[in-house]
Protein backbone atom coordinates (compact mmCIF):
# COMPACT_ATOMS: atom_id res chain seq x y z
CA UNK A 1 0.00 0.00 0.00
CA UNK A 2 1.43 3.38 -0.93
CA UNK A 3 2.09 5.98 1.77
CA UNK A 4 -0.88 8.18 0.86
CA UNK A 5 -3.35 5.27 0.99
CA UNK A 6 -1.79 4.03 4.21
CA UNK A 7 -2.26 7.46 5.82
CA UNK A 8 -5.91 7.64 4.66
CA UNK A 9 -6.54 4.17 6.10
CA UNK A 10 -4.99 5.19 9.44
CA UNK A 11 -7.15 8.33 9.58
CA UNK A 12 -10.33 6.40 8.76
CA UNK A 13 -9.48 3.61 11.20
CA UNK A 14 -8.65 6.22 13.86
CA UNK A 15 -12.07 7.83 13.43
CA UNK A 16 -13.71 4.41 13.72
CA UNK A 17 -11.76 3.67 16.92
CA UNK A 18 -12.84 7.04 18.30
CA UNK A 19 -16.48 6.16 17.59
CA UNK A 20 -16.07 2.81 19.32
CA UNK A 21 -14.11 3.95 22.38
CA UNK A 22 -16.04 7.18 22.99
CA UNK A 23 -19.59 6.45 21.91
CA UNK A 24 -20.58 2.99 20.62
CA UNK A 25 -18.49 0.00 21.77
CA UNK A 26 -21.51 -2.21 21.13
CA UNK A 27 -21.13 -1.64 17.37
CA UNK A 28 -18.32 -4.20 17.33
CA UNK A 29 -19.57 -6.24 20.29
CA UNK A 30 -17.17 -5.05 23.01
CA UNK A 31 -17.68 -3.53 26.44
CA UNK A 32 -15.72 -0.80 28.19
CA UNK A 33 -15.02 -1.03 31.91
CA UNK A 34 -16.06 1.77 34.30
CA UNK A 35 -12.91 3.73 33.44
CA UNK A 36 -13.35 3.46 29.66
CA UNK A 37 -10.78 0.69 29.11
CA UNK A 38 -11.31 -1.86 26.34
CA UNK A 39 -9.41 -5.11 25.93
CA UNK A 40 -7.02 -4.59 22.99
CA UNK A 41 -7.47 -8.11 21.58
CA UNK A 42 -11.27 -7.76 21.70
CA UNK A 43 -11.06 -4.32 20.04
CA UNK A 44 -8.89 -5.64 17.22
CA UNK A 45 -11.12 -8.70 16.72
CA UNK A 46 -14.21 -6.45 16.65
CA UNK A 47 -12.68 -4.06 14.12
CA UNK A 48 -11.63 -7.01 11.94
CA UNK A 49 -15.33 -7.87 11.55
CA UNK A 50 -15.69 -4.79 9.34
CA UNK A 51 -12.21 -4.12 7.89
CA UNK A 52 -8.63 -5.31 7.65
CA UNK A 53 -6.85 -4.29 10.85
CA UNK A 54 -3.84 -5.27 12.95
CA UNK A 55 -2.19 -4.62 16.31
CA UNK A 56 0.60 -2.79 14.46
CA UNK A 57 -1.93 -0.41 12.90
CA UNK A 58 -3.52 0.21 16.31
CA UNK A 59 -0.11 1.01 17.81
CA UNK A 60 0.64 3.38 14.92
CA UNK A 61 -2.72 5.16 15.30
CA UNK A 62 -2.17 5.66 19.04
CA UNK A 63 1.44 6.78 18.63
CA UNK A 64 0.87 9.18 15.73
CA UNK A 65 -2.50 10.73 16.62
CA UNK A 66 -1.84 14.47 16.69
CA UNK A 67 -4.52 15.00 19.35
CA UNK A 68 -3.20 12.18 21.57
CA UNK A 69 -6.75 10.84 21.93
CA UNK A 70 -5.88 7.36 23.15
CA UNK A 71 -3.81 5.69 25.85
CA UNK A 72 -2.66 2.15 26.48
CA UNK A 73 -2.23 0.72 29.95
CA UNK A 74 1.32 -0.27 30.94
CA UNK A 75 1.38 -3.68 29.22
CA UNK A 76 -0.67 -2.52 26.19
CA UNK A 77 -3.40 -5.06 26.92
CA UNK A 78 -6.03 -2.32 27.35
CA UNK A 79 -6.78 0.94 25.52
CA UNK A 80 -9.10 3.89 26.10
CA UNK A 81 -10.02 7.26 24.68
CA UNK A 82 -8.85 10.05 26.97
CA UNK A 83 -11.90 12.31 26.61
CA UNK A 84 -14.93 13.14 24.51
CA UNK A 85 -17.14 10.30 25.72
CA UNK A 86 -20.90 10.35 25.36
CA UNK A 87 -21.19 7.16 27.43
CA UNK A 88 -20.78 7.29 31.21
CA UNK A 89 -17.17 6.40 32.05
CA UNK A 90 -14.72 7.80 34.59
CA UNK A 91 -11.39 8.25 32.85
CA UNK A 92 -9.85 9.22 36.18
CA UNK A 93 -8.87 12.76 35.30
CA UNK A 94 -7.40 14.74 38.17
CA UNK A 95 -9.20 17.81 39.42
CA UNK A 96 -6.97 20.85 38.96
CA UNK A 97 -7.12 24.57 39.53
CA UNK A 98 -7.33 26.10 36.05
CA UNK A 99 -5.48 29.15 34.79
CA UNK A 100 -7.30 32.49 35.02
CA UNK A 101 -8.58 32.08 31.45
CA UNK A 102 -9.34 29.12 29.21
CA UNK A 103 -10.79 29.21 25.69
CA UNK A 104 -13.53 27.49 23.74
CA UNK A 105 -13.63 27.38 19.97
CA UNK A 106 -16.88 26.80 18.13
CA UNK A 107 -18.59 27.56 14.85
CA UNK A 108 -20.55 30.73 14.12
CA UNK A 109 -23.77 28.69 13.85
CA UNK A 110 -23.65 27.89 17.60
CA UNK A 111 -23.18 31.45 18.89
CA UNK A 112 -26.84 32.31 19.56
CA UNK A 113 -27.33 29.10 21.55
CA UNK A 114 -24.12 29.64 23.56
CA UNK A 115 -25.03 33.30 24.21
CA UNK A 116 -28.35 32.10 25.71
CA UNK A 117 -27.38 28.83 27.47
CA UNK A 118 -23.64 29.09 28.02
CA UNK A 119 -21.47 26.10 27.20
CA UNK A 120 -23.12 22.76 27.81
CA UNK A 121 -21.70 19.35 26.97
CA UNK A 122 -24.58 18.33 24.64
CA UNK A 123 -23.91 14.66 23.83
CA UNK A 124 -20.58 14.58 25.71
CA UNK A 125 -19.92 14.28 29.42
CA UNK A 126 -17.95 17.52 29.68
CA UNK A 127 -17.34 20.84 27.96
CA UNK A 128 -13.84 20.88 26.45
CA UNK A 129 -11.65 23.95 26.88
CA UNK A 130 -8.26 24.96 25.48
CA UNK A 131 -5.40 26.65 27.27
CA UNK A 132 -4.72 28.96 24.31
CA UNK A 133 -6.57 30.91 21.63
CA UNK A 134 -4.78 29.19 18.74
CA UNK A 135 -6.06 25.74 19.75
CA UNK A 136 -9.56 27.14 20.21
CA UNK A 137 -9.46 28.61 16.70
CA UNK A 138 -8.38 25.25 15.27
CA UNK A 139 -11.27 23.52 17.08
CA UNK A 140 -13.71 26.20 15.93
CA UNK A 141 -12.69 25.74 12.29
CA UNK A 142 -14.06 22.19 12.43
CA UNK A 143 -17.52 23.76 12.78
CA UNK A 144 -17.34 26.44 10.09
CA UNK A 145 -16.24 30.03 10.66
CA UNK A 146 -14.45 29.91 14.03
CA UNK A 147 -15.65 31.89 17.02
CA UNK A 148 -13.63 31.91 20.24
CA UNK A 149 -14.93 32.47 23.74
CA UNK A 150 -12.68 33.35 26.67
CA UNK A 151 -13.81 31.46 29.74
CA UNK A 152 -13.31 33.15 33.12
CA UNK A 153 -12.10 29.83 34.52
CA UNK A 154 -10.24 31.29 37.49
CA UNK A 155 -13.42 32.97 38.73
CA UNK A 156 -15.47 29.85 38.03
CA UNK A 157 -13.06 27.81 40.15
CA UNK A 158 -13.29 30.36 42.99
CA UNK A 159 -17.09 30.09 42.69
CA UNK A 160 -16.95 26.31 43.23
CA UNK A 161 -16.87 24.85 39.71
CA UNK A 162 -14.76 21.73 39.21
CA UNK A 163 -12.15 21.52 36.44
CA UNK A 164 -10.46 18.35 35.22
CA UNK A 165 -7.33 18.05 33.10
CA UNK A 166 -6.95 15.11 30.72
CA UNK A 167 -3.64 13.37 30.02
CA UNK A 168 -3.44 15.24 26.71
CA UNK A 169 -3.97 18.68 28.30
CA UNK A 170 -7.63 19.25 27.49
CA UNK A 171 -9.40 21.14 30.28
CA UNK A 172 -12.93 19.97 31.05
CA UNK A 173 -15.84 21.07 33.17
CA UNK A 174 -19.53 20.17 33.36
CA UNK A 175 -20.87 23.52 32.13
CA UNK A 176 -19.90 27.16 31.64
CA UNK A 177 -22.70 29.62 32.47
CA UNK A 178 -23.05 32.69 30.24
CA UNK A 179 -21.75 35.06 32.93
CA UNK A 180 -18.29 33.42 32.68
CA UNK A 181 -18.02 33.86 28.89
CA UNK A 182 -16.49 36.66 26.81
CA UNK A 183 -16.73 36.43 23.02
CA UNK A 184 -13.36 37.26 21.42
CA UNK A 185 -14.20 36.84 17.74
Amino acid sequence: MDTNNHQKKLVNDGKFISLILRHHPEEIGIKLDQHGWADVDELIAGIKKTRDFSREELEEIVNTNNKHRYAFNEDHSKIRALQGHSIPVDVEMPEKEPPEYLYHGTGEKYVSSIDKEGLIPKERLYVHLSKDVETAITVGKRHGKPIVYRVLSGQMYKDGFQFLLSENDVWQTKTVPVKYLEKLS
